[in-house]
C-alpha cells in the first residue's frame, strides 16, 4: 500500500519544540524556543548514533542477564543459585505456571522482543528504508506501552529477598544477573527515549519530494 504524501511542519519550514510542541521557523534550529526556552532542534540531536551505543550495550548485557544468578538463597543446607530461566522452571514445576508464564515473557520473551523492534527501526532508519512505515511506528509504539512491565521479575526478587529475611534460616540476595538484567531494562529505555521514530518518514517524505 503507497501512503500518500502529506503536509508536514518541515515542508512548511516549520520545526516542533520538544518541550511544549510550539511551531518555530526552522531557521531557529539551536536558539532558545520563544515559548519555553528550550533548545529547539528538527530532530533528536545524535538520535541514531545514539540510540545504537545503548542498544549494543544492552544487546552485551542480556546474556550474562540471562546466565548469572539473579536471586542467591543462603541457608543452613548451603547455597542456591537461580538464574532467570532456573526461577521460571521452579515455578512451572511448583505449580505456579501462571506466574512462571508472566516472568518468562516479562523477563526473556519481552527484553528480547524490545530489543529486535528496535534494532528493525534502526535499521530502517539506516538504510533509508521506506518499507511499512506505518507498522513500524506502531511498533514504536508497542515498545513504549510494554517497557515498563520488563522489570518484574526485579520486584519478585526484591519481595523474596524482603520476606526471606524475615526468618533466620535463609536469606535471600540479588545475584549479578539481577544488575545485569536491570542495566538491559535502562539500556532500552534510554535507546528508546534517544530514537527520533519522525526519522522513519523522512525518507518516505524524501521519496515524495523525488517524485
Amino acid at each position: 500500500m503507497t501512503i500518500p504524501s502529506a503536509t508536514t511542519a518541515a515542508s512548511l519550514g516549520l520545526l516542533s519544540c520538544h518541550a511544549c510542541a510550539a511551531l518555530i521557523p526552522r531557521a531557529l534550529e539551536g536558539e532558545p524556543c520563544p515559548r519555553c526556552g528550550a533548545t529547539l532542534h528538527h530532530r533528536k540531536p545524535r538520535s541514531l548514533s545514539r540510540a545504537w551505543a545503548f542498544l549494543l550495550a544492552a544487546y552485551m548485557l542480556y546474556v550474562p542477564a540471562n546466565l548469572l544468578p539473579v536471586m542467591v538463597t543462603q541457608s543452613i543446607l548451603g547455597t542456591q543459585r537461580d538464574t532467570i530461566f532456573s526461577g521460571v522452571v521452579y515455578l512451572w514445576t511448583s505449580g505456579a505456571h501462571l506466574l512462571a508464564i508472566v516472568v518468562l515473557i516479562a523477563s526473556i520473551v519481552v527484553p528480547l522482543l524490545k530489543m529486535a523492534i528496535l534494532t528493525l527501526l534502526l535499521l530502517t532508519v539506516q538504510f533509508r528504508s521506506s518499507w511499512r512505515i506505518r507498522q513500524q511506528t506502531r511498533l514504536y509504539g508497542l515498545v513504549e506501552l510494554i517497557g515498563r512491565w520488563s522489570m518484574l521479575d526485579i520486584f519478585v526478587v526484591t519481595l523474596l529477598a524482603s520476606l526471606v529475611r524475615a526468618g533466620s534460616l535463609a536469606t535471600v540476595v540479588p545475584g549479578g544477573g539481577a544488575i545485569a538484567f536491570g542495566a538491559v531494562v535502562v539500556l532500552t529505555m534510554m535507546a528508546l527515549l534517544s530514537f527520533d521514530p519522525r526519522l522513519l518518514w523522512d525518507s518516505l517524505d524524501a521519496k515524495h519530494v523525488r517524485t
